[in-house]
């Protein structure tokens, strides 16, 4: 009895140790899927640790850390300020000082000059709020995208809806609509603590602007 016994058991310790796995397995496949975006400090903050700047990364020499929002940290830099003056006549401080995550693509004080003449003040103007805030969402994907997450060839549905072309050349990520010139993507992975920035050489325009 006992010889027939220990294989029957035996078996039966197997059966449930597979169908333990079994049952791990979608669990697993779930919480992969769940990291990113993720919407805890603790992660953003181990995420700077994992890229070696645990002391925050340095823009126009400040640190942006991840106990800062995204605006908090972009108010820091010097050369993002065309930026932060859009986003406040865009009347999207709130928001992007809200929970997230996001990820924002940010252009330069130098991208905006690259712009036509006299698009600026035409975007800043109160009676093209509207449209300001579509080019200005278009830098917006929600959750959070680490460069590490950006894949060539890959397309993000942005906060206004239409679609963020990546690339990826010799190392560099860029962005675009898909017909113009990408922009470059020039420091990476700013990280705060409702989001990701990565600092960007260009503006990207919706196509429908």
């Amino acid at each position: 009895m006992k010889k027939l016994f220990a294989p029957l058991m035996a078996t039966l310790a197997t059966s449930l140790l597979l169908a333990s796995c079994g049952n791990d397995k979608p669990a697993t496949t779930e919480t992969v899927s769940t990291v990113n975006p993720a919407d805890s400090l603790a992660v953003l903050a181990g995420d700077s640790a994992r890229m070696a700047k645990p002391g925050g990364v340095m823009v126009d020499g400040v640190a942006m850390t991840a106990d800062k929002d995204i605006v908090d940290n972009a108010m820091g830099a010097k050369s993002v300020s065309t930026l932060v003056a859009a986003v406040k006549q865009a009347g999207l401080v709130e928001t992007l000082k809200g929970e997230g995550p996001f990820t924002v693509f940010a252009p330069t004080n130098a991208a905006f000059d690259k712009l036509p003449k006299g698009a600026v003040a035409g975007l800043m103007d109160p009676a093209s709020k509207e449209k300001l805030k579509g080019v200005l969402t278009y830098h917006v994907i929600p959750g959070r995208l680490v460069a590490a997450d950006l894949k060539d060839g890959q397309e993000i549905t942005t906060v206004n809806g239409e679609k963020l072309h990546i690339s990826i050349k010799d190392g560099k990520v860029m962005v675009g609509n898909g017909k113009d010139a990408p922009a470059t993507v020039q420091i990476a992975d700013v990280i705060s603590k409702n989001g990701v920035t990565h600092v960007i050489d260009g503006v990207v325009l919706p196509l429908a602007q």
